[in-house]
């Protein structure tokens, strides 16, 4: 059954993403524009904050002997830090940035495209962290700090890429 449980995740997180962006779209457009973008540019920056700090705290579990009171605390910050900040975040992320993306430019702007492209980049990383948090919590873990220093990086040159893109919508 542990098997099937990131797929069973990854199913209720799809149904609640769907849930959300239907539920969106029954709203009056003119009136809730503003508040939608606020709770997206929310919802974005507690998503890059759980982005930023999950690596970080791989460093260190990296550098943590297996089943030591530091790597068990490090395996409750992370489980906690992707399940109540991160995926919550990106579903919100998504829901919203999807409303707007049809609400504001009927999808009809190509830095929009290269915007959702990124973003999808970037839920793959997401991904690949959540598969980490996993592997830690199992004391799999193969990488060393250093990996997880680069890591880090990638969240920060994607958000400058993205808010680039949003900012100066350049085509």
């Amino acid at each position: 059954m542990s098997g099937n449980r990131p797929l069973l995740r990854a199913i209720v997180a799809l149904v609640v993403l769907a849930l959300a962006v239907s539920a969106l779209f029954l709203i009056d457009s003119a009136a809730a524009y503003p508040w939608i973008k606020a709770f997206h540019i929310i919802a974005v920056i507690s998503w890059m904050a759980g982005m930023l700090y999950l690596p970080r705290l791989f460093v260190y579990h990296a550098g943590s002997k297996p089943g030591s009171e530091q790597s068990e605390t490090f395996k409750v910050m992370e489980r906690r830090l992707l399940r109540a900040i991160i995926n919550p975040a990106m579903i919100v992320t998504w829901a919203a940035g999807l409303w707007l993306g049809w609400h504001g430019f009927g999808f009809d702007a190509g830095w929009l495209y290269a915007k959702i492209a990124l973003v999808l980049i970037l839920s793959g990383l997401h991904g690949y962290l959540s598969a980490s948090v996993r592997r830690f919590a199992e004391d799999r873990n193969e990488k060393p700090a250093r990996h997880w220093r680069i890591v880090n990086e990638v969240p920060t040159l994607l958000m400058i890429a993205i808010v680039l893109l949003v900012v100066l919508k350049p085509f």
